[in-house]
């Protein structure tokens, strides 16, 4: 890998305080002319851990259709750099270079780090930042999908039906990061990701072992909203999809892929978010994995799962 030139240090990274975000750096170049941005911070917090996103650029000449890829781990953990254990990384980040679209992970604040919409607000942050640093990296501002995973899965759903015209739009949005600017995404892809927790509340938790020193897990959904569902139920609707696939808010074509024994986040989650983007008159794909437990567990067909994902993204951004 060779390192590029140091790029010129921009004056606004020299004030005190510093900005909420930093600019990109010079990027690391690998053999095969992959460009990696590494660590850049999109969003900073005082008393929270800086939210980063790494950028890898296909070799070529750009702009490149980007996809934002957000991981899982049920909002209470998980790593941008890595996908679910059933995924390969290399298989992840290779389909999508390989098709010539851009891949932007990005970490996001925890929920005992702070509650929703902290999570949304951070994805929506990254995509303010990738727009505005757009030609810095080498992508294309208009061409940008989302892409994530169970916890990731929802927040990717999130993004594309919270726009500038949805109801209370400023306190979903939020002001993290560059501050301003279009978070619309062109397509999003959303594996078993919940979409109504109002729903999702009377499906009982499979049991989870101690964590190490013997505490246990917290309640995912609780730890997401702050409270049970039955204790906030405005803010369980606040937090799901489906809540905004109504008529006439004009929604991204979705890809749904979802296992059908789901054991943590039932296939009827994703049944319900296809058929109110449908009525919304949105596209809506809804891809079963017979047999397949959460994560695509028990499922032979990882590699085809991940390159039908890629084909639908390439597709709607225009690759």
């Amino acid at each position: 890998m060779t390192q590029s030139p140091p790029a010129a240090i921009d004056p606004a990274d020299m004030t005190w305080p510093p900005p909420p975000f930093r600019t990109p750096v010079s990027a690391v170049v690998d053999a095969d002319g992959v460009r990696r941005f590494e660590g850049i911070t999109y969003a900073t917090s005082p008393g929270y851990r800086p939210r980063l996103l790494d950028v890898h650029v296909p070799a070529g000449e750009g702009p490149f259709p980007v996809v934002v890829w957000i991981h899982g781990g049920g909002w209470l953990d998980g790593d941008r750099r890595y996908p679910p254990p059933t995924v390969p990384v290399e298989l992840l980040h290779g389909s999508v270079l390989g098709a010539g679209l851009a891949l932007v992970s990005i970490d996001y604040r925890h929920s005992l780090e702070a509650p929703f919409p902290a999570q949304l607000h951070d994805v929506k942050a990254a995509i303010r930042y990738v727009r505005r640093f757009a030609a810095d990296l080498g992508l294309d501002p208009d061409r940008i999908g989302v892409w994530g995973e169970s916890a990731g899965g929802h927040l990717a759903a999130l993004a594309g039906v919270v726009g500038a015209d949805t109801p209370d739009a400023a306190a979903l949005e939020g002001a993290q990061g560059v501050g301003a600017g279009d978070t619309a995404v062109r397509a999003v892809v959303d594996w078993y990701g919940v979409s109504d927790l109002v729903t999702l509340s009377a499906h009982p938790m499979p049991a989870f072992p101690p964590l190490p020193g013997g505490a246990e897990l917290p309640d995912p959904y609780e730890a997401l909203l702050g409270a049970s569902v039955a204790e906030r139920p405005d803010l369980a609707r606040a937090a799901s999809p489906v809540t905004y696939a109504v008529e006439g808010s004009d929604p991204p074509p979705f890809l749904l892929i979802h296992g059908t024994l789901d054991g943590l986040v039932p296939y009827s989650q994703s049944e319900e978010l296809a058929a109110a983007l449908e009525k919304a008159g949105g596209e809506a794909v809804l891809t079963p994995v017979e047999g397949a437990d959460h994560i695509f567990l028990g499922s032979p067909d990882i590699g085809r799962i991940v390159a039908d994902s890629v084909a639908f993204l390439a597709r709607h951004l225009g690759v």
